[in-house]
């Protein structure tokens, strides 16, 4: 009887699988420019051609309503689904998110118009080369000088300096944190508690000038799919509630006016045994040479101790390697996960082994991680239900 060998795992995914995202044509780091293209604030360039200029643009973000969930909640959402057939210019189509599908890099991606590998915001957390630790990309924590770890201008910046009026209107918390700073400044920020008062007063500002470039933000749906997962009572009323909102302001919008609905990122519900949470706190496999376990459940950057990086994608590829689409530092840049390029200081801060998650799974960490770790739904990968997020349309 043949013995047993290495080889005997199943070959991993090929990476060339990977759907990537549609960076330069259809991603959300293009939306703005493009919308800055039509009202010829200069340097910008209109990458998603299906979009027609507009003197006034409003980008109406729902954080956690991906493609794929709108699709699948029609009663919920009567007014948004009424609207699947405007998205992206008309051709009923979806943008992509960029990777990883979460919320820091989304809005970075939106807020500058540059994909990950620019604006050097590539995961939910990531280690800092300039510490040696992780840093939470959300939270900001440990705190980093934003303008450092992020220096290109926001679009909202450029466009105040052509003369567009610009202004977000969002929760009072966001007022003043680094990742509103680094992403989504410039003009003016509107701090308001109810989504009613939000849309009201986004409506407003798109008719204080000819020009206008207005974004706003809800993030109640995200959290109920992360404590609650999207096929829960919860979620659907978070999703009727929105449905509400986008009505609410598309039935406001002033003349010469475009209202975008769009969202950083869909989600998966992952159920909660061994086959599909893998705990990294609990397997020495994984865990051997890991210096750091950085990004999250779905989208992992893994930090090699010094030697270890090819044992370690090795390892991972073999225990892993039919769930994940397992590479490299060098080639999930190669690859373009994180854009056509990466900048230099980018570039350390993407792990040495990068793990994006092809099945309904995760690997949690229950001790570094132990809220994270129970979330019913998830997202970070580049599966369709993660990735592509609508671009939904009213024009007045």
């Amino acid at each position: 009887m043949a013995q047993p060998t290495a080889w005997d795992h199943p070959e991993p995914l090929a990476l060339d699988t990977a759907p990537l995202p549609e960076y330069g044509t259809g991603s959300l780091a293009d939306l703005l420019p493009t919308l800055a293209a039509g009202m010829s604030v200069p340097g910008m360039t209109a990458a998603i051609p299906e979009l027609a200029p507009a003197d006034r643009n409003c980008v109406f973000l729902i954080d956690g309503l991906g493609w794929e969930q709108l699709w699948a909640h029609p009663d919920e959402a009567p007014f948004l689904t009424s609207l699947l057939g405007s998205s992206r210019g008309g051709t009923g189509r979806p943008l992509t998110a960029g990777y990883p599908a979460t919320t820091a890099t989304s809005l970075a991606s939106v807020g500058t118009g540059l994909p990950p590998g620019a604006h050097g915001l590539p995961g939910y957390t990531v280690r800092d080369p300039a510490t040696g630790a992780l840093m939470n990309q959300l939270r900001w924590q440990p705190w980093t000088d934003p303008y450092t770890w992020q220096p290109y201008p926001t679009v909202f910046q450029l466009a105040e300096a052509a003369g567009v009026h610009a202004a977000q209107v969002s929760s009072p918390a966001f007022a003043s944190t680094p990742l509103t700073k680094v992403a989504l400044s410039g003009g003016t920020f509107l701090g308001r508690l109810t989504g009613e008062d939000r849309m009201d007063l986004a409506a407003g500002q798109l008719a204080a000038a000819d020009r206008s470039l207005v974004y706003t933000y809800y993030a109640e749906l995200d959290g109920a799919g992360h404590r609650y997962g999207v096929a829960s009572d919860t979620w659907r009323g978070q999703l009727m509630y929105v449905d509400r909102l986008v009505q609410r302001l598309a039935e406001q919008l002033p003349p010469r006016s475009a209202l975008y609905v769009t969202a950083d990122h869909g989600m998966v519900d992952v159920p909660f045994d061994e086959q599909h949470r893998i705990d990294f706190d609990e397997d020495w496999e994984l865990r051997a040479g890991v210096a750091l376990l950085g990004g999250e459940g779905r989208a992992r950057h893994v930090y090699a101790v010094p030697g270890a990086a090819d044992d370690v994608l090795t390892c991972w590829r073999e225990v892993l390697g039919e769930q994940f689409w397992i590479a490299s530092r060098d080639e999930a840049i190669e690859a373009g996960w994180f854009g056509p390029a990466v900048d230099e200081r980018v570039y350390a801060r993407i792990g040495d082994v990068v793990a994006a998650a092809h099945d309904d799974v995760l690997i949690t960490a229950s001790e570094r991680e132990p809220k994270e770790s129970l979330m019913v739904g998830n997202h970070g990968s580049m599966t369709p239900a993660e990735q592509l997020v609508p671009l939904l349309e009213v024009r007045s």
